[in-house]
């Protein structure tokens, strides 16, 4: 039995399973993902980054700028942000190393620009941020990873995320509130919150 989560760093080569392929829609387009054991969601696309990815607003094919995929797995936003808004510049980031080597795979072709948290460059400031967050690991260290990353925004950037109801998603939003962010609730839909954050 493996300790390994999603958030793992380095997962172990035990639980890599072969490849598989995760098939969807969204923004009006089809994909093809490969994934692996040891990520986020492997098996389909997980069904909260479902619905953010049907409830919030898409970029549109004449945005720019940066845009960030926080925590992203073997890619499905980053490669639905790069395809639907081609002219920004797509940034995928998470801790877990197996899940950067799959997002590059699958984002490489859409210019996706895969990085280590550490590894994106003091100075980029973001547009858009897109998550959805990683809640097991624990109060704490979300609500860290949330704050350090959301002060990146441009001053009229926005982020989406999504947000188990039973995860925590209404004390989320409170506490984003409470942080001095205007929080909407965008949509609800099978016990997720889809929350538009932005600067008061």
């Amino acid at each position: 039995m493996t300790g390994d989560h999603y958030f793992t760093a380095e997962p172990s080569e035990a639980t890599a399973g072969a490849e598989r392929t995760v098939e969807f829609a969204a923004g009006g387009h089809e994909f093809r993902l490969r994934a692996a054991g040891g990520v986020f969601s492997a098996g389909r696309l997980d069904p909260g980054t479902a619905v953010l990815l049907r409830k919030a607003t898409l970029p549109g094919p004449d945005t720019t700028g940066d845009l960030l995929d926080l925590g992203c797995g073997y890619g499905p936003i980053a490669c639905v942000l790069a395809t639907v808004a081609p002219r920004a510049t797509v940034h995928a980031v998470d801790v877990n190393a197996r899940a950067r080597a799959l997002a590059a795979v699958n984002g490489e072709p859409l210019g996706v620009r895969v990085s280590a948290p550490e590894e994106v460059a003091e100075s980029v400031r973001f547009a858009q941020i897109w998550s959805n967050p990683p809640f097991r690991v624990g109060k704490t260290e979300l609500h860290a990873l949330l704050g350090r990353w959301l002060e990146r925004l441009t001053p009229d950037g926005v982020a989406w995320l999504v947000a188990g109801r039973h995860l925590g998603g209404d004390s989320l939003h409170k506490w984003l509130v409470d942080e001095g962010w205007q929080v909407t609730r965008q949509a609800s839909q099978k016990g997720f919150r889809v929350l538009r954050v932005a600067r008061n």
